[in-house]
């Protein structure tokens, strides 16, 4: 079964920094590419960030390439975003996703605000 658990969302000011981390069970971690997608209120869940299986491949949206980093530790089965230099559009609950078989595969997410 597979799942995925997001962790380290919270309210941080303009220009901080967070870091969200994403453990997945019940699947070869290692031989999947991993997503960090966002929905903020009143809009679309956009794709934030991809990695490939082994990492050696990454895209961002163009709002937040320069500023947020994706990652990942096959040794641990958990994927990161690193985000800094964060604004209030940057506000959504973040999920990390996976397409298993055919399936996307959903967190419950996990809420970044940012906010003075």
């Amino acid at each position: 079964q597979v799942q995925l658990v997001e962790s380290g969302g919270g309210l941080v000011q303009p220009g901080g920094s967070l870091r969200l981390s994403c453990a997945a069970s019940g699947f070869s971690f290692s031989t999947y590419g991993m997503y960090w997608y966002r929905q903020a209120p009143e809009k679309e869940r956009e794709m934030v960030a991809r990695i490939s299986s082994r990492g050696g491949s990454t895209n961002y949206a163009d709002s937040v390439k320069g500023r947020f980093t994706i990652s990942r530790d096959n040794a641990k089965k958990t994927v990161y975003l690193q985000m800094n230099s964060l604004t209030p559009e940057d506000t959504a609950v973040y999920y990390c996703n996976t397409v298993y078989y055919s399936t996307h595969y959903w967190g419950r997410g996990t809420q970044v605000t940012v906010s003075s």
